[in-house]
């Protein structure tokens, strides 16, 4: 009990989670604190919008972008790895990399006069700029399945679908689960361009700040978008080592 008790103290993410959280709900009590940090400004705490609803709206965007994302990663990853498509492992490596070296802004720029100003341009940018690491951690995480275990999946009589299925994305999950902890991650500071085409996002006070001189929204922005990647990242953490117990358990 004393253990758990001060296992639970010791943890850093449940204290970030608290500080989180207490900037979200408790950023508008802060005025007089940012009033001294920025005496010049004469409104120095963003009020436009309710940082719980720019929080709501930022987690939303980055979810349905990452699970665009993890579903044309994981499928390409799988699909160039079997003996069918590793012929186009090149040409779809390329291409990814292309979508991630290609500037966000500039698919926004592309997308707005196509889509409108909405939240489409920033999940095509964000699903884009995300699809590289989870290509990647999917390659190589099928790439890393021992021989020995296709062959004894083989010998039991697996179908290339059952093998798949039951042993290398199994196996491979912990590196595929990285991945996707690095897109995730990525898109979750890069949403914050989604107000820059009329989204609501933890990008709007920065944004209205950037272009007011206002310093202090910028911080309240930025600060809850560092945190909040800090807390997902520890959570992704979390997850993997779990998934490597949960291996170690299953050889054992």
């Amino acid at each position: 009990m004393k253990h758990g008790f001060r296992r639970l103290i010791t943890d850093p993410l449940p204290w970030l989670f608290a500080v989180l959280l207490a900037l979200i709900f408790g950023m508008t009590s802060l005025g007089g604190v940012f009033h001294w940090m920025f005496p010049e400004l004469s409104r120095p705490v963003y009020q436009q919008e309710s940082f719980a609803s720019l929080v709501q709206a930022h987690l939303l965007l980055v979810g349905v972008s990452s699970l665009i994302a993890v579903v044309i990663g994981v499928a390409a990853g799988v699909g160039v790895t079997r003996p069918a498509g590793k012929e186009f492992r090149s040409l779809v490596e390329t291409l990814v990399a292309m979508g991630q070296t290609f500037p966000p802004v500039a698919v926004l720029a592309v997308a707005v006069p196509v889509m409108g100003f909405s939240e489409k341009p920033a999940i095509i940018a964000l699903v884009l700029y995300g699809l590289l690491p989870i290509l990647q951690g999917t390659i190589a995480g099928i790439e890393s399945v021992s021989p020995s275990a296709r062959e004894i999946a083989q010998g039991v009589g697996m179908s290339r679908w059952q093998m798949l299925r039951k042993v290398e994305i199994p196996l491979a999950a912990p590196v595929i689960i990285a991945g996707i902890r690095t897109s995730v991650i990525i898109n979750i500071g890069t949403a914050a361009i989604a107000s820059t085409v009329g989204t609501s996002s933890l990008g709007s006070p920065i944004i209205i700040g950037l272009s007011g001189f206002n310093t202090a929204y910028v911080l309240q922005g930025a600060v809850i978008v560092a945190l909040l990647a800090i807390c997902v990242d520890m959570l992704f953490e979390r997850w993997s080592r779990w998934l490597h117990r949960w291996q170690q358990r299953s050889v054992e």
